[in-house]
């Protein structure tokens, strides 16, 4: 998405470090017991590569989104290795649906916090010198919410395709989170449509907070 591509271009080069530690973290994704193959190809295998972070540091959030992207765009394993026990075609169908809707969750999720970054919860009138700053911040983080519309709508396709009467008293324990999820959205207990627009609701007054500030601000 936009968002996430921005600040992948704006990155500096990975330091040796980092470098050795991504490499490190590949080598055993392929070598550790599996009964995947030997190279990272399958959603499942690009999520369990997905981690959140205590800390809030923006190459963490984004490496996030970079596993999480990938596993959106790749195909699904075998149902054998499938991360909830699968016995038939109607299981597997949901299972799908349902994996797709948590993705979907797990991107707003972490756009929110790559956000939170650079957001601005106030413009103290302190801060009048480094408006412009501020606003190129602002600006980030409001792709970033805006982003996670566009993946909000996806996960509310995915539930409502796992919601359906075909799978009314099919239940996958193994994957309960992901259920209570897809339920909480059908009850409109969970709804990131209503959160994010009051988000940029919020930074929009923020930002002409910003805009009305001159040389005699501060």
């Amino acid at each position: 998405m936009r968002c996430t591509h921005q600040f992948f271009s704006e990155k500096k080069s990975l330091s040796p470090a980092a470098k050795w530690f991504i490499a490190l973290a590949l080598f055993l994704c392929f070598t550790i017991g599996s009964g995947f193959s030997y190279f990272v190809v399958y959603k499942e295998q690009f999520y369990r590569l997905f981690h959140v972070h205590y800390q809030k540091y923006p190459d963490d959030v984004m490496e996030n989104i970079y596993w999480l992207e990938k596993a959106v765009k790749a195909d699904f394993c075998n149902p054998r290795h499938a991360l909830a026990k699968i016995t038939d075609e109607k299981e597997w169908e949901k299972y799908r649906y349902l994996f797709m809707m948590h993705i979907n969750l797990k991107l707003i999720e972490q756009h929110m916090r790559l956000a939170a970054t650079f957001d601005k919860e106030v413009a103290y009138f302190y801060e009048a010198p480094w408006k412009e700053q501020y606003l190129r911040d602002l600006e980030k983080a409001e792709q970033c919410f805006e982003t996670g519309l566009v993946y909000w709508e996806e996960s509310k396709l995915w539930a409502e395709k796992a919601s359906t009467g075909n799978f009314q008293f099919l239940y996958l324990t193994d994957i309960q989170n992901w259920e209570d999820e897809r339920f909480r959205i059908a009850n409109g207990e969970l709804d990131y449509g209503k959160i994010l627009n009051r988000e940029l609701a919020r930074l929009e007054n923020v930002r002409a907070t910003f805009l009305a500030m001159d040389e005699k601000t501060y």
